[in-house]
């Protein structure tokens, strides 16, 4: 029997998943299929009688908006939401903004592998002269953080990820967790990886195969010392999300007709 449970996920389909774009901290809404994701999401956890205590979200439109819609779907409007910059998405750096298949036409697709799932590889730092440098640092919603901006990452390993992640698992959420409340984090693929990857022991090498879809909801059951009953598990159609999750890895492939 487990003694605390959790439920953790990637959010909807965002503007720039759709267009297959490195994300990362450029804050965009959810797609209209996003949206969808997210209301079926919270239609589904209805169903199975979930009751959320507490929620916790990264500072980007698109998980918040995530929370939103799901909260909304269960009649759970109410329940506290609580947003951390250590939730964000991985800061792919210089790949902001590219192209996934577009970068693995030019840089091999096992490269571009390397970037989006290993462990401690750290894509090249953004800089001052790119596109986007001055719409995230310039973005209020830092100047509030608990660093300074000029210790905000320029890019991050999911390493990098893990490690700013820890502090806050381990002084906000867990906590939570112990006091017997019932939490969802609405959170995104690179910074649910890391905490999948902590709570479950996953390997340097193995949380390179770990890919998790767009707004598919994931139960974690855990035992006093919050380790994992058993692996975590998507909730839903499994059918469904197994072709989502194939989605997500042809992202980083060279299209059939580039080849």
């Amino acid at each position: 029997m487990a003694k605390y449970r959790l439920v953790l996920l990637r959010h909807g389909e965002g503007a720039w998943n759709k267009e297959n774009r490195f994300c990362s901290w450029v804050d965009q809404k959810l797609s209209s299929d996003g949206i969808k994701e997210a209301q079926n999401c919270g239609k589904h956890l209805k169903a199975l009688g979930f009751e959320f205590d507490l929620v916790f979200t990264s500072v980007l439109s698109r998980s918040i908006q995530t929370a939103w819609l799901i909260l909304e779907e269960m009649g759970q409007e109410w329940v506290p939401i609580q947003s951390s910059w250590r939730l964000n998405e991985r800061h792919y750096g210089a790949l902001i903004g590219l192209n996934r298949a577009e970068m693995a036409l030019n840089h091999g697709e096992e490269q571009v592998k390397i970037w989006r799932r290993s462990y401690d590889v750290t894509p090249p730092p953004i800089t001052e002269s790119h596109p986007y440098y001055e719409e995230i640092y310039n973005d209020r919603r830092y100047k509030c953080s608990d660093v300074s901006q000029d210790n905000l990452p320029k890019a991050e390993s999911l390493k990098d990820v893990l490690d700013r992640l820890l502090p806050y698992w381990n002084e906000k959420i867990v906590p939570e967790l112990k006091s017997g409340k019932m939490i969802l984090i609405s959170a995104h693929g690179n910074s649910s990886r890391a905490l999948l990857k902590h709570v479950e022991g996953i390997s340097d090498e193995d949380i390179i195969n770990v890919t998790l879809p767009t707004g598919v909801p994931i139960l974690l059951e855990l035992d006093e010392d919050l380790h994992p009953l058993g692996p975590h598990q998507f909730l839903g159609d499994q059918e469904a999300i197994q072709a989502a999750i194939k989605k997500v890895e042809d992202q980083g492939k060279v299209k059939s007709a580039e080849k």
